[in-house]
């Protein structure tokens, strides 16, 4: 089984400053769970303010904690019906900075 990335995609209503708010709110509380340094290993996330969008990586559980943490902030604060969540396999990317390596 793969572990899901969570993809949130949020009302042109919700304003993008206090998404991005609530994004680190939801870090500070799994910060207080787990520990900065795990955080930093593990709770993998991205987020695109111009398209309100929020992913997460739930294959860790930190990122586990991470994602429950912020759809429950994220309801309460802008109401369960102001986002739609979709539920991808992960998905390995490589990191943007990533050069490939000459042969």
């Amino acid at each position: 089984m793969t572990d899901p990335m969570y993809r949130y995609v949020f009302d042109p209503a919700v304003p993008a400053e206090e998404l991005g708010a609530t994004l680190v709110l939801s870090r500070l509380a799994v910060e207080a769970l787990h520990g900065e340094s795990q955080t930093r290993l593990d709770a993998a996330h991205a987020f695109e303010a111009r398209t309100r969008t929020v992913v997460i990586d739930a294959s860790t559980a930190v990122g586990r904690d991470f994602n429950r943490l912020f759809v429950g902030f994220t309801a309460r604060e802008f109401g369960p019906d102001s986002f739609r969540v979709e539920r991808d396999p992960l998905e390995l990317v490589p990191h943007p900075r990533a050069e490939p390596v000459p042969a």
